[in-house]
C-alpha cells in the first residue's frame, strides 16, 4: 500500500530522483527518461478516459492507467530478476495477453484497413491516437533503455501491444473505422 503524506521531499533538489531499491540516479537518465514518458502516456489516457467516460471502453482505459502506473514501477526496479514478488512489481505476460484479446474483440467488427489513416476523425479518436503516439515514445525510450541495461521483456512487450490496442480503440471510436479519415499518398503535390 502507498502512502503520501508529504508530496515534496526535497530529496531531489540536487537532480538526483530514487529507485525502488533506495538507489538514486540523475533525474536525465534513460531509465528516467523510459519512466517520465510511461507517465506521460499515463496523462493522455486521463484525457481520454474523461471523454470515454460514458462509454464501453472506460473499464478497458482505467485497466491499462493501472497497468502503466505498475509498468513504472517495473522500470522503477533496476536490476536483470524480471520475476514478481510481494516486493517486487513486474509487467507480467498475461497483462500483454488481455491487451492481445482486446484487439482481437475490437477488429472483429472491423473491416481491413486498405490505407494508412490520419489521427483523428472524431475528438474521442483523437485523444486516443495522441495517448498511441505518447505510448510509441515510451516504447522507443524502454528500448533505448534495454540497450544500456537490464529491462523486463514483458515490460517492452506490453508497451508495443499497447498502441496497436490504441490504434485499433481509435478506429473502434470512429464508427468501427467508418468515421476514420483514409491518407491519400500524394494528394497535395
Amino acid at each position: 500500500m502507498v502512502k503520501l503524506n508529504k508530496i515534496y521531499t526535497r530529496t531531489g533538489d540536487d537532480g538526483t530522483t530514487g529507485l525502488v531499491d533506495g538507489s538514486r540516479l540523475p533525474k536525465h537518465a534513460a531509465r528516467m527518461e523510459a519512466i517520465g514518458a510511461v507517465d506521460e502516456s499515463n496523462s493522455a489516457l486521463g484525457l481520454c478516459a474523461v471523454e470515454l467516460a460514458q462509454s464501453d471502453h472506460a473499464a478497458m482505459i482505467t485497466r491499462i492507467q493501472n497497468d502503466l502506473f505498475d509498468l513504472g514501477a517495473d522500470l522503477a526496479t533496476p536490476g536483470d530478476d524480471f520475476a514478481p514478488s510481494e516486493m517486487t512489481l513486474r509487467i507480467v505476460a498475461s497483462q500483454s495477453e488481455w491487451i492481445e484479446a482486446a484487439i482481437d474483440r475490437l477488429n472483429e467488427a472491423m473491416p481491413p484497413l486498405t490505407s494508412f489513416i490520419l489521427p483523428g476523425g472524431s475528438e474521442a479518436a483523437a485523444r486516443v491516437h495522441i495517448a498511441r503516439a505518447s505510448v510509441r515514445r515510451a516504447e522507443r525510450s524502454a528500448v533505448a533503455l534495454a540497450q544500456q541495461e537490464p529491462v523486463n521483456p514483458a515490460a517492452l512487450t506490453y508497451l508495443n501491444r499497447l498502441s496497436d490496442l490504441l490504434f485499433v480503440l481509435a478506429r473502434a471510436i470512429n464508427d468501427n473505422g467508418a468515421g476514420d479519415v483514409l491518407w491519400v499518398p500524394g494528394q497535395n503535390r
